[in-house]
């Protein structure tokens, strides 16, 4: 490692400026044409003025910048979990008064503070715990809610309030006060992103789509044929202040903070995971990252972000070398904010539709949807009902229920596992469980029990059930049972104690008990610290059943 002497970080610094330089502004200018009408637009479906998306996005920059450690990801604001706090907030105060602005910054302070703790505590491994199915229903769900808030503007009529399938059914009944214009205009955005996506997902089409809405907009007063715009844009940024907010209200925000946290980890691990900068993913330091941008966020008086999928792409694709390329995306979204206030007014709110509405249509992933149903219809239940819990219970309450449907699914694949009898494929000294294709060999007097799961708590007693049924059920009386324990990723305290009663069992009817393939270093440290090495004998232990075969077999033939 080169030390950091002042010659050393001058020489640095010259090669950074002559080879990264540019390519990072060039990345930043990619990244500032995307970033530019989707934070709008992300901003608008958190009930924020959209110009509140260019805070938003340059203090989530700034945060994970400074923490995290990816420097190809991108934390901004993200329709993924806008409708989140949105709808869970909404429920607690009128969205867009002083008291959901002020509960929205709580949230982000709050989310923040949760996830430097998880990255702090490297509990990095929570983002595994939701299932792909039900994050598929958990985005499909989203898609249909960003959907549905976003017809009004699109239609240019009022937007009702009330739960998602009342807001549905009152726009279908207001269909007929559509106002064409804002109709075309969004329609347009729509068409224009679709067709630069297809050709390509670095062409800027939302940008493109807005910019020719609001020259039109401007050009053809627009306004004054019912056509709602942004309007007056906000000229400083706000003051880095806590957020000042009711004690009982914080509480009562806590859950939504929990249910957004887990989102984000979700998401996050994924980008991570899809765009990783260095051979070693530090996705602790990561989350750690999210939750500096969260609490700067929340600071500045915004809403809870997250890890943008779609933006990391942009950076990667663009040749972006380090964080300074996602910050420079950011100081120009600032100055275009400052500057172009006379422009970014004109944005017609039909636009921003348009572009959310090209990303809830993308959020829905048709041929993952296609692929679980024809291979496993039980996870496409999962979707299904995730998906159904989003649409029909509060969103808050419908991501609770999918997290819990996948600790649930996961729960049942544990319990569900079943004890295996091993049979030595023909001809060879290879064991394997049963296959209908082929029939196996069995040894006389002789049971290979194998379990293919982690030993714990939650499928220990059907083990030593399943176990005795076999003994009991055998033609002929074994006298020696091998345990092939490759499967056998772990055990625990209450799995140690059943295993070792059974043990005992065996002893008491002379059944010689011994234990192959011991293959995961946790298994066996979790033997010697139970004792199971000792009550199962250290020269009962093989590295193979074959091998354990012949020398028990050999040994009990010499005791006859």
């Amino acid at each position: 490692m080169t030390p950091l002497r002042p010659g050393n970080i001058f020489r640095l610094a010259a090669r950074y400026f002559g080879r990264d330089l540019p390519a990072d502004l060039i990345a930043g200018l990619a990244l500032a044409a995307v970033a530019l009408p989707s934070q709008m637009a992300t901003a608008h479906l958190a009930h924020f003025p959209p110009a509140m998306g260019f805070i938003a996005f340059a203090a989530a920059v700034t945060g994970f910048s400074l923490v995290g450690a990816n420097h190809l990801v991108v934390a901004c604001a993200d329709s993924t979990i806008a409708p989140i706090f949105a709808g869970g907030l909404a429920a607690m105060a009128a969205a867009g008064s002083p008291a959901y602005v002020a509960l929205s910054a709580s949230s982000a302070v709050m989310v923040g503070g949760i996830l430097i703790c998880c990255g702090l505590f490297r509990l990095g491994r929570i983002a595994d715990l939701v299932s792909k199915p039900v994050t598929i229903g958990f985005l499909a769900g989203i898609a249909c809610h960003i959907v549905i808030s976003q017809l009004p503007s699109l239609l240019g009529i009022m937007a009702p309030e009330g739960k998602l399938l009342d807001q549905a059914s009152v726009i279908m009944s207001r269909l007929g006060e559509t106002n064409l214009v804002s109709l075309w205009l969004g329609l347009t955005v729509f068409a224009v992103t679709v067709c630069a996506h297809w050709i390509s997902p670095r062409i800027p089409g939302a940008l493109l789509g807005i910019a020719v809405t609001t020259i039109a907009v401007y050009w053809f007063k627009l306004e004054h044929h019912g056509v709602a715009v942004v309007g007056d844009v906000a000229g400083e940024i706000p003051p880095l202040r806590f957020p000042a907010i009711a004690f009982n209200d914080l509480v009562s925000a806590a859950p939504l903070a929990f249910i957004i946290v887990a989102m984000i980890m979700v998401q996050t691990g994924a980008t991570t995971r899809e765009f990783p900068s260095a051979s070693k993913p530090l996705i602790n330091r990561d989350f750690a990252g999210i939750g500096a941008a969260n609490l700067l966020a929340g600071l500045f008086g915004v809403f809870p972000v997250d890890a943008s999928p779609p933006l990391t792409e942009i950076v990667a694709e663009s040749g972006g070398r380090s964080k300074i390329a996602s910050l420079a995306a950011a100081a120009l979204l600032l100055a275009i904010a400052w500057n172009g206030k006379a422009l970014l007014a004109h944005v017609p709110m039909a636009a921003l539709a348009g572009t959310l509405i090209f990303v809830a249509v993308r959020l829905v992933q048709i041929p993952e949807i296609i692929l679980i149903f024809r291979r496993t219809r039980g996870e496409f239940l999962l979707i299904a009902a995730t998906f159904t819990a989003i649409v029909f219970l509060p969103i808050g309450t419908g991501v609770a229920a999918g997290i819990i449907l996948s600790l649930l699914h996961g729960l049942w694949s544990m319990t569900s596992t079943r004890l295996i009898i091993f049979e030595r494929v023909p001809g060879t000294t290879i064991w394997w469980p049963p296959s209908p294709s082929l029939k196996g060999e069995t040894v006389e007097g002789v049971l290979v029990m194998a379990f293919q799961a982690p030993l714990s708590f939650l499928n220990a007693y059907k083990f030593q059930d399943d176990a005795r049924t076999v003994i009991k059920e055998s033609r002929t009386p074994p006298n020696l049972i091998i345990l092939e324990a490759s499967g056998i990723a772990e055990i625990d305290f209450t799995a140690a104690g059943i295993l070792l009663e059974f043990i005992k069992e065996c002893k008491r009817s002379k059944i010689t008990f011994a234990v192959a393939r011991l293959e995961s270093v946790r298994t066996a440290a979790a033997f010697k610290r139970f004792r199971i090495t000792d009550a199962v004998r250290r020269d009962h232990f093989f590295r193979s059943v074959e091998e354990a075969i012949r020398a028990l077999a050999k040994k009990q033939q010499k005791d006859e």
